[in-house]
């Protein structure tokens, strides 16, 4: 199969460079979104080599991703069913404080979001005894994945569920089912060959992909999902990679699959992020294993010393298990959108996993793409621009959420720790909120950007989980409806018991799902 750019500069075919979930995801978009009827149909063709792995740091989601399945037309049931994919409503954070009074600290940063009702109860929680932790007083989802519950009923309606929630899966998998709903259903042309030159023009632009299987293989538009190895934007065009590893310490990683040794055992829905000395170990539970990982930072702790911290935390069976190292490039291209070619994936950015941002990223990216791509090459221009800076802006988001967990712990045994809370590791845009948070409640107005990754819901989990002190005795005065926030209280608790009468443990749910489908019962 040969595939060609068109004569008038119209926008009539994509290439797709490279696989895995960001270049299927991005695909799929593409062919979803510029191949129905409102469109002139433009041909998507996705190239990837038949040698290169996943490489797959972790495997985790977020909510926004069951928007994505359900625009894209998977099935919910299909995605539990082939891709060993859990259930996720939480983050919980373990010993990202120190211990009080020996006790271990943990906090959920959950999927829900009360706060965006109109009656605001965060001020009131602040003025309180605050005999409940933050998560319980808002809401019940840390309640739910404390008990090990399921988000949802076999016969609600596929992503609908009581409580929010997003997926774990398996990286490989998810790729291969994207893969054939991409082909099969939204008409992506899929080519195997392995790149072996990109070619250049005079003005700078990518003129071919050499392939050794398939010949020159040119396009309209570029898309660089070749990973770390940046073939197109980094290679061939020579855009710069920005590392941020002065601000975010943590530059790689050691995973390794657990499996069950009681086929039956739990399956935890959220992912257990527990702090260590010089980093921290995700834990992620699928059907038949867990995914377990130390993200670390070089500088302050060996490989050797990850891996020994790593076998420590999985305990009896460690020895017999395959350790895999990732090394971890962070940071972000100075540019996304380069003359005909668009980075998305690993060859844009990267930060290390906690709060799942990459595939957070890299399908907003690929969304906005799909929406707003022109029509024509001469608008490549004011499409670049305006690309370029609202995911400029999303990795700066980013890339202060990871560091608010950091910086706000109060842990001292470690250098790693005492260095995260340097001043000058602190981007001024965090500084900034944190002064202004010391005597204001976080506001939505605090984040006005329609494409910021990360919103006021999830900085008020993470600050008051980690017992950020925000002082608004002065504001007492403007807080006189304490009788309608302790009914929103009392409400939340009685929503509890109603919902633990009915919610499933959440592996007990899964195997109804795979066994009968979503909605069929």
């Amino acid at each position: 199969m040969t595939t060609s750019a068109s004569a008038d500069g119209a926008v009539k075919h994509i290439l797709v460079v490279g696989g895995g979930t960001a270049g299927w995801l991005t695909a799929c978009h593409l062919a979803k979104a510029l191949n129905c009827k409102e469109h002139t149909a433009v041909q998507v063709t996705l190239v990837e080599s038949p040698d290169i792995p996943t490489i797959g740091v972790g495997e985790g989601t977020v909510p926004a991703i069951r928007q994505s399945l359900q625009y894209l037309g998977i099935s919910e049931t299909d995605l539990i069913r082939h891709c060993d994919a859990t259930f996720k409503q939480s983050i919980r954070f373990i010993d990202w404080m120190a211990p009080t009074a020996g006790k271990t600290h943990y906090y959920h940063h959950v999927f829900d979001y009360p706060e965006r009702q109109d009656f605001k109860l965060t001020p009131y929680w602040l003025l309180s005894q605050r005999q409940q932790s933050y998560a319980d007083t808002l809401g019940i989802q840390s309640r739910i994945c404390d008990l090990g519950l399921a988000p949802k009923l076999i016969t609600q309606p596929e992503y609908d569920g009581v409580t929010n929630y997003a997926y774990h899966l398996d990286a490989a998998k998810f790729a291969a089912l994207l893969t054939r709903h991409g082909t099969n259903v939204l008409g992506v042309h899929h080519i195997k060959a392995n790149v072996k030159q990109v070619e250049t023009s005079a003005d700078g632009a990518i003129a071919a992909i050499d392939t050794d299987t398939s010949g020159k293989l040119t396009a309209d538009l570029y898309v660089d999902c070749s990973g770390f190895q940046a073939l197109l934007i980094g290679q061939a065009l020579g855009v710069k990679f920005i590392s941020k590893n002065d601000v975010l310490f943590c530059d790689s990683a050691i995973a390794v699959q657990v499996p069950y040794t009681d086929p039956s055992a739990p399956i935890a829905s959220s992912t257990l992020a527990t702090a260590q000395s010089a980093g921290w170990i995700w834990d992620i539970g699928l059907p038949t294993r867990r995914g377990v990982g130390y993200v670390y930072s070089s500088k302050y702790c060996s490989s050797a010393e990850a891996e020994t911290a790593l076998r420590a935390y999985i305990g009896k069976g460690a020895d017999a298990l395959s350790y895999r190292q990732i090394p971890m490039h962070v940071g972000y291209r100075e540019h996304f959108w380069q003359k005909n070619c668009v980075a998305i994936g690993l060859s844009q950015g990267f930060v290390e996993p906690l709060e799942a941002t990459g595939l957070l990223v890299y399908d907003a990216c690929a969304r906005m793409l799909a929406d707003t791509l022109p029509a024509h090459s001469q608008q490549f221009g004011l499409a670049a621009a305006r690309f370029n800076q609202h995911v400029r802006s999303a990795w700066g988001n980013v890339i202060d959420f990871i560091k608010l967990h950091y910086c706000l712990s109060d842990r001292q045994d470690s250098a790693f720790w005492r260095d995260n809370r340097d001043e000058n590791t602190i981007p001024l845009s965090l500084q900034h909120k944190l002064a202004q948070w010391r005597c204001q409640v976080p506001s939505a107005y605090d984040f006005p950007g329609r494409f910021d990754i990360f919103h006021v819901d999830n900085y008020l989990y993470v600050l008051y989980g980690m017992h950020f002190d925000t002082d608004i005795s002065m504001l007492r005065h403007r807080l006189v409806q304490h009788e309608r926030a302790s009914q929103l209280v009392a409400s939340n608790q009685q929503y509890l018991k109603q919902a633990l009468q009915v919610l499933l443990p959440h592996r007990q749910l899964i195997e109804r799902i795979k066994q009968y489908g979503l909605s069929a019962i």
